[in-house]
């Protein structure tokens, strides 16, 4: 499998949502979370993707490191948490969260799919989506666990 390239929109520890606004081509404060509510890991999205709900298709780096905003990085695919999003005005949208690896990641380097980490990993991040959709009034549905191969058929056919 190639490589995908991530652009990070909120880094891991992050209590602040930023979100990048192509027209302005910057990082834009969009929300301050709840006091003890973090993103677990870098959190952005995938260059060159479209999503069903319009967006960039969303990534989880997992890693050692706590990067950027903007920051971007070549990443290989190890899997998906195939979504469903159910907006507050009841529109239900796939919205997928693909995991990756960064290609120079020490910590992570033998890990190539979801079931090399640790269950725990992979639930606190599903409970983490859960908990930041129901603050904003919204609702996220884990559907299945997808593999690597499986996750990276899902980004190349949302290519733009």
């Amino acid at each position: 499998m190639e490589s995908i390239t991530a652009i990070i929109e909120s880094p891991k520890g992050s209590g602040h949502k930023y979100d990048y606004e192509p027209e302005s081509k910057c990082f834009k404060l969009m929300k301050v979370m709840p006091a003890g509510l973090v993103f677990p890991f870098d959190f952005g999205f995938i260059t060159g993707t479209k999503g069903e709900d319009g967006d960039p298709l969303d990534v989880i780096v997992i890693s050692e490191i706590k990067s950027f905003p903007g920051c971007c990085m070549d990443c290989r695919v190890i899997g998906s948490i195939k979504a469903e999003q159910t907006e507050e005005n009841g529109e239900t949208v796939r919205n997928d969260r693909h995991l990756a690896v960064p290609e120079v990641s020490q910590l992570f380097k033998d890990v190539d799919s979801i079931d090399h980490l640790p269950e725990g990993i992979i639930s606190q991040i599903e409970y983490f989506f859960m908990n930041y959709n129901e603050q904003a009034g919204k609702k996220f549905e884990v559907l299945e666990r997808l593999g690597p191969e499986e996750a990276y058929e899902v980004i190349k056919a949302s290519r733009e």
